[in-house]
């Protein structure tokens, strides 16, 4: 193994509904990160758990003031790469379309469907055409930890599932969550992608811990989704949420090798534009998440 396969991780976290602030940092600082794309969804607080460098996002912005749909996704990814990120772990608000996956369970994704319709889903456009595979768009040595890490600490959990991505703002239909249980779908929400899709494009290590707070509205034993309902049950998944990131990070921050499963080389062979076909002023653009490949 070279001194160029070693790489000190980084930790992003990504907090979605009702994480706001990461609890324990050292050296805690809330900076404005700028991007080719624009601004993040917030500023990035930067600091040290147990020695291992972290930088945190709250994906809707503190106290939730930017809908799903209106996520500048492209500027959030950038945000953390341009700070250095190896290996992202995304924490999202669901709800579950499976009996056996109650309120208050964690599900950690190995599998998405994307039905969004509205968003810009590509760092890559005109003038630098590339496509990432997503077969498998979760990153396993970051799922093998969590999944280590919940049962470590008694979080009722379980490993692997598919979660379905609908526009939002609005929840479900009946007819709709209905559909999406025969698909097999696991849970549905509405943030992880392209927020995942554009994390594999800058060749970010990256998992989502969907953390159950209803059961949409095809169970007819439970009341149809709220948001006093989503928000009740997200305050008590929350102590978990934390006791779990604090744990996870030490874990993952140690120095490591190359990802097995080759996140980190995601772009290896996917420009597929010439290189005198290029369009330069995107080129430069690109350089802030594709520099490894593009030449920083």
């Amino acid at each position: 193994m070279s001194q160029n396969d070693v790489v000190e991780p980084v930790i992003g976290l990504i907090g979605g509904s009702g994480l706001y602030d990461i609890e324990g940092l050292e050296e805690k600082e809330w900076r404005h990160v700028e991007t080719p794309w624009g601004a993040p969804s917030d500023q990035l607080l930067f600091g040290r758990f147990e020695g291992v460098r972290c930088v945190f996002l709250p994906r809707h912005g503190r106290g939730h003031p930017i809908p799903p749909s209106r996520l500048n996704y492209k500027a959030n990814i950038a945000a953390l790469k341009i700070s250095g990120v190896t290996d992202i772990v995304s924490l999202s608000a669901v709800g579950s379309l499976k009996e056996e996956l109650p309120p208050g369970h964690f599900v950690i994704i190995d599998q998405f469907i994307d039905r969004t319709i509205w968003r810009e889903k590509s760092f890559f456009d005109t003038g630098c055409v590339a496509h990432i595979s997503m077969a498998d768009p979760l990153c396993p040595r970051i799922g093998d930890v969590l999944e280590a890490n919940t049962k470590a600490l008694g979080i009722s959990a379980t490993r692997g599932g598919t979660y379905l991505v609908m526009e939002g703002p609005q929840f479900s239909t009946r007819a709709e969550s209905e559909l999406y249980r025969t698909w097999g779908c696991s849970v549905i929400g509405m943030t992880n992608m392209p927020e995942a899709s554009l994390a594999r494009e800058a060749e970010i290590c990256y998992a989502t811990v969907a953390m159950v707070t209803d059961y949409d509205c095809w169970h007819e034993e439970h009341d149809n989704v709220t948001v006093d309902s989503v928000i009740k049950t997200m305050q008590a998944n929350s102590a978990n949420a934390k006791a779990l990131v604090k744990a996870v990070i030490p874990a993952l921050g140690q120095k490591r090798e190359l990802c097995s499963a080759g996140c980190d080389r995601a772009l290896e062979h996917a420009i597929i534009t010439a290189p005198e076909a290029r369009d330069p002023a995107l080129i430069t653009k690109l350089k802030a998440v594709a520099g490894r490949v593009l030449g920083a």
